[in-house]
């Protein structure tokens, strides 16, 4: 929902005479943003995806040492993919704040709010898929894996950080107040 209000904001500012000097750039924010709504919408689908695998992978028998091994390699596996589908939430969350703020520092002032509730909308969608992240991190035996996941989420963090405050501020500043 994040990246469709962004990209309603560059919508609605291509073809304004008022908003000439910015057309190119709006496009462009057009484009990103649909290809952002695009892939997040992929990656719900494959959320649930792989959640079904984790629970494929629980339900698998365990009556003997080679079952239990299989099931125990089997749950690891679907984890770690059950990980990364959030993680790669996280990541076009993130790209969703970037657009956000271009679009609410130069986007048709008329729906600038939109800018503003698509850069809460992202920041929601990356501390959910932190959640996720971390229920999942929780039972993953593969240290070096674990770390890796927790450098990408905390880079993620940190971008959203950078980018969630000025964005506001911006929308803020247009609206007059």
């Amino acid at each position: 929902m994040g990246a469709a209000l962004v990209a309603m904001v560059a919508n609605l500012t291509v073809g304004r005479k008022k908003y000439a000097g910015v057309e190119e750039e709006m496009r462009r924010l057009l484009t990103e943003a649909e290809a952002a709504r695009a892939e997040l919408t992929k990656l719900a689908d494959l959320d649930a995806e792989v959640f079904n695998r984790v629970m494929e992978a629980y339900r698998m028998p365990k009556g003997t040492e080679a079952e239990r091994a299989e099931r125990a390699q089997a749950i690891q596996a679907a984890l770690k993919d059950a990980t990364q589908v959030p993680l790669r939430v996280a990541e076009q969350a993130v790209r969703v704040l970037a657009l956000a703020q271009q679009a609410a520092e130069k986007g048709n002032v008329n729906v600038i709010s939109d800018a503003g509730a698509g850069a809460v909308l992202a920041d929601a969608a990356l501390e959910t898929a932190a959640l996720n992240v971390a229920i999942n991190l929780a039972l993953i035996e593969d240290e070096t894996f674990v770390r890796e996941a927790r450098r990408r989420l905390e880079a993620c963090r940190a971008e959203r950080d950078r980018l969630k405050g000025p964005t506001l501020e911006a929308v803020h500043a247009r609206l007059g107040g």
